[in-house]
């Protein structure tokens, strides 16, 4: 089984809650840039189990993971959780890039930019 990309079916019930009661910027993320591959033409999943955890959105194709932090990032012991879930993730060959759910709802632009921006420079250095 391929480590990068895997798929741990005993959170398949949690990731579909997730999905169902999103926050209201993964549903801006999710229907204004990723969803029906509007993101440069790549496939975009919600709610992605990746080995013992479930990321916001994940692009198997470029191994690209993309969380949104809200409120729950600011919470003690969030910063020392999210760390070490970024390094399992990394250490597994994905990339990760991270937006405030604030600056989904001020700068959206500005997030689609950077995502397209990551993707064209990835496009660039495999070819």
């Amino acid at each position: 089984m391929d480590r990068n990309h895997y798929y741990n079916k005993s959170l398949l019930e949690n990731a579909r809650e997730l999905r169902k009661h999103g926050t209201k910027a993964e549903r801006i993320i999710w229907n204004d840039l990723l969803r029906k591959k509007q993101m440069c033409g790549y496939k975009f999943l919600r709610q992605r189990s990746i080995g013992p955890f479930i990321v916001d959105f994940y692009c198997k194709e470029l191994r690209l993971i993309i969380e949104i932090d809200g409120f729950t990032h600011s919470m003690e012991g969030a910063a020392q959780r999210d760390e070490s879930r970024e390094r399992y993730l990394l250490s597994i060959g994905n990339q990760l890039l991270r937006f405030a759910g604030t600056q989904v709802f001020h700068e959206l632009e500005t997030v689609r930019l950077r995502i397209d921006n990551w993707i064209k420079v990835r496009e660039k250095l495999n070819s």
